[in-house]
């Protein structure tokens, strides 16, 4: 890596970052099934119907994988639980769940380690989802009684926490583009679930405000959008594309309000009520986290409403045929900053590359990726942002969701038929960089 620790601030994390179904086994411990295990037993939904009952086996091999992130150096560990795990049909508490989390919680702290909490990954408990899930309103209560259950055993020992991850994901990507669980394409459940993801994550920062907790943040997934030409539609249309993916969720959080190029298109299918629900969407944050990858290249397409047709780049991409793009980070990082979280503090929650990554390979490019997106966020701070730290996505190769186990984004390598750990180049680059 062509940085060192000295290079930043003494207080700046270099931190890890995992997400419990992808890597813990939910077979284990008395989970429940979510809608992720109903996702991939469809056919087609999954490459090879693959599912995440095993995965890594982090649920009995934590300890292991907890002293690969002390012995690269790195400060602070990002970790989700599990809303199935935790409270398997949605409601019932399940004793095995949190006392896998308390151990968790005592083993990150005993190495050293900042426990940073994602309270939602995406692993709705089917219960829920049968119910609705983020189409049914009342989803914002029943996560407010999941992060109250959640953050009693374990809120005190964390260094920081946010309650959701990827709001884009978890309502666009599922709801409208259908290529995640619950797999829609349904616009009206798409602006719902837009909506009530917000509410919920206002709902559960309110629960953890009158619990005490301190250290509370929300983050997004972004992605840099280009017209794929100079015309005006593809113009028109990269401005949608950055409006649906990245101004949609923070301008709720930050601002309350929604931007109009989305009102356009979804304000027909907002739930009634919608502009009555800021003032709990609105909740303060003392951190905002930044999940980026990639750009992305948009054309106006011929179709209804959001008439966008993705345009394939020119840049060199990653093995999820992502361009690999760092300016877009360094300009995410100053533009969030300017429009809408001033002077908190941000941190970059996800950043990575997938690569093929056969043992004994060099691992050159995903080294140059991080070391090109680290020297981007130095350049950012350079400029004036208040960043804090950055989290790698991601500590293990895992389960990858639609696209099962083939898409390694780990710094360790992972044999899924052994659960055998072996560090790769990335990880020693890395190592070395931070403590020499």
């Amino acid at each position: 890596m062509l940085f060192h620790r000295s290079d930043f601030p003494q207080d700046f994390l270099f931190g890890a970052a995992t997400s419990s179904y992808q890597i813990e086994g939910h077979a284990h411990g008395g989970a429940g099934r979510t809608h992720w295990d109903d996702f991939a037993a469809t056919p087609g939904n999954v490459v090879r119907a693959e599912h995440g009952q095993i995965a890594c086996d982090h649920y009995n091999r934590f300890p292991q994988d907890l002293d690969l992130v002390a012995n690269a150096g790195l400060g602070a560990y990002r970790f989700s639980t599990s809303w199935a795990r935790v409270m398997p049909d949605g409601k019932t508490v399940n004793p095995e769940g949190l006392d896998f989390y308390d151990r968790l919680t005592d083993a990150i702290l005993e190495r050293g380690i900042k426990p940073a909490a994602t309270l939602y990954h995406w692993e709705l408990p089917s219960a829920l989802a049968d119910r609705g899930g983020w189409r049914n309103r009342d989803i914002a209560n029943w996560f407010a009684d999941f992060t109250h259950t959640i953050m009693d055993r374990i809120g005190d020992r964390m260094w920081s926490v946010a309650p959701i991850n990827e709001p884009w994901c978890v309502a666009w990507l599922s709801h409208f583009e259908g290529h995640h669980a619950p797999g829609l394409r349904d616009i009206r459940a798409t602006a719902r679930a837009m909506h009530h993801v917000l509410l919920a994550q206002g709902r559960s920062l309110e629960v953890m405000r009158q619990m005490g907790l301190k250290n509370l943040g929300a983050l997004c997934n972004m992605e840099w959008s280009e017209p794929a030409s100079n015309s005006p539609e593809d113009i028109a249309a990269a401005a949608r594309y950055d409006a649906i993916y990245n101004h949609f969720y923070i301008s709720g959080l930050t601002k309350g309000q929604y931007p109009d190029l989305i009102l356009q298109g979804l304000e027909q299918h907002l739930p009634d009520g919608w502009h009555d629900d800021f003032g709990t969407i609105q909740q303060p944050i003392d951190w905002f986290g930044i999940n980026y990858y990639t750009r992305k290249l948009v054309a106006a397409g011929d179709g209804p409403w959001p008439s966008l047709r993705d345009v394939t780049g020119p840049l060199p991409k990653t093995q999820m045929d992502w361009e690999i793009y760092p300016q877009g980070l360094h300009d995410f990082i100053l533009r969030t900053h300017r429009e809408y979280t001033g002077n908190i503090p941000i941190y970059i929650t996800e950043n990575g590359m997938a690569n093929p990554d056969p043992l004994g390979t060099p691992d050159q490019p995903r080294i140059d990726y991080l070391q090109s997106h680290i020297a981007a966020t130095k350049a950012a701070m350079d400029a004036g942002a208040p960043v804090k730290g950055t989290f790698i996505w991601s500590l293990l190769d895992n389960y990858e969701w639609a696209l099962g186990y083939e898409k390694r984004f780990g710094l360790v390598h992972v044999d899924f038929d052994t659960q055998v750990r072996t560090p790769k180049a990335s990880y020693d680059a890395l190592k070395a960089s931070l403590v020499g």
